[in-house]
């Protein structure tokens, strides 16, 4: 990776971190074989990147497959590899809703998060945490992080419930006007899906939705999803998995719980990001095409060569620094009113008032 340093954190039992680092070392062993014979996965990763990749995709196929998602939450969160990016925030612990407030120590923009973190609505480790925390201290914001109930434990509609009281948890500290609601992955569907959850309790709607990499159809749509499998930390078939948790007893149906199936015109603008490699990549597309066509404030950013929530990767690979330098460039705009956010080079749909004259 470059002249960065990725670091490994153990968390854990003594066997959950020695199995996954033994399973880091056999990754990374059969990775640089591989790329010594020139047969590289993808052509812009180097081989620390596509060791990293296949070891969290090896980390989430192991723990989705434990009989006791506990225990596959805590082997998930056994070793980490993080990049050697320092972000200076403190944090705050919530009671009521349950969350953590992140404070950058420098403040760079009056806005607030809500952020939704990602991990198929199944999990919340130690990856989500790191997100918040770069999130707070790349875009200069506070921001506050939701802990909200997870499947299989909890089902729909625990986590459409959570994620409505803590917005009103945080519009009583700031004005609506002031906050970007965002969120990745699972916690992308979760941002998309609490839009409309305000539209129907007449609630007032945030200055901005982020979605980053954002699941938008729980059931099986776009040929990404398992064409993709090779390249990324996530599988199709996990996906699907997370879409059968949310709703074990079909009660609601894919059409109720997909953002896809329903029409933001009106509402906040919606700013995407996505990864070309990623298994949402299609869905993403597609959603953001139909949005557009039905009038919908919205804006699509692809970087071609990124897997899933390659937003984490931050200095370590340019396309994750241009996603973070965009995110803080929509947060000045809509927020601070500070320059404009339009039509970049990684732009593949755009609509309504992201379009400028």
């Amino acid at each position: 990776m470059g002249r960065h340093v990725t670091k490994i954190v153990f968390d854990g039992s003594l066997s959950m971190r020695l199995d996954s680092l033994l399973a880091l070392n056999r990754i990374g062993a059969a990775t640089y074989a591989r790329h010594l014979l020139g047969r590289r996965l993808e052509p812009s990763w180097n081989v620390n990147f596509e060791v990293g990749v296949r070891f969290w995709r090896h980390q989430f196929s192991v723990a989705l497959r434990q009989p006791d998602i506990r225990k596959g939450r805590r082997l998930f969160d056994s070793l980490q590899t993080e990049t050697d990016d320092v972000y200076v925030v403190s944090s705050e612990v919530t009671g009521e809703p349950k969350g953590r407030w992140y404070l950058p120590k420098t403040r760079l923009t009056d806005a607030a998060l809500l952020y939704l973190h990602g991990g198929g609505y199944a999990f919340h480790g130690a990856a989500s945490r790191r997100m918040a925390a770069m999130l707070a201290h790349r875009s200069g914001a506070k921001l506050f992080a939701l802990d909200y109930r997870l499947t299989p434990e909890h089902s729909h509609p625990a986590q459409a419930d959570d994620a409505v009281a803590a917005w009103r948890y945080v519009i009583e500290r700031t004005a609506p006007e002031k906050i970007v609601v965002v969120g990745d992955s699972a916690g992308g569907h979760m941002a998309l899906m609490l839009l409309q959850s305000l539209k129907d309790r007449n609630l007032p709607q945030p200055c901005l939705c982020i979605g980053l990499c954002p699941w938008t159809d729980v059931g099986d749509r776009g040929e990404s999803l398992h064409e993709n499998d090779r390249y990324d930390l996530v599988q199709g078939w996990m996906a699907l998995r997370f879409g059968e948790w949310l709703d074990p007893e079909r009660k609601y149906g894919r059409s109720a719980l997909s953002p896809i199936s329903y029409e933001y015109k009106g509402l906040a603008p919606i700013y995407l990001q996505a990864g070309g490699r990623e298994i949402l990549h299609d869905m993403i597309r597609d959603f953001a095409t139909k949005q557009s066509e039905l009038g919908a404030d919205i804006l699509l950013d692809v970087w071609p060569d990124m897997p899933h929530d390659f937003q984490l990767f931050d200095t370590v690979k340019p396309s994750a620094g241009q996603a973070i330098a965009r995110i803080r460039a929509a947060i000045g705009h809509f927020v601070d009113r500070n320059g404009t956010f339009e039509r970049g080079p990684n732009t593949t749909v755009t609509n309504g008032c992201f379009l400028i004259d």
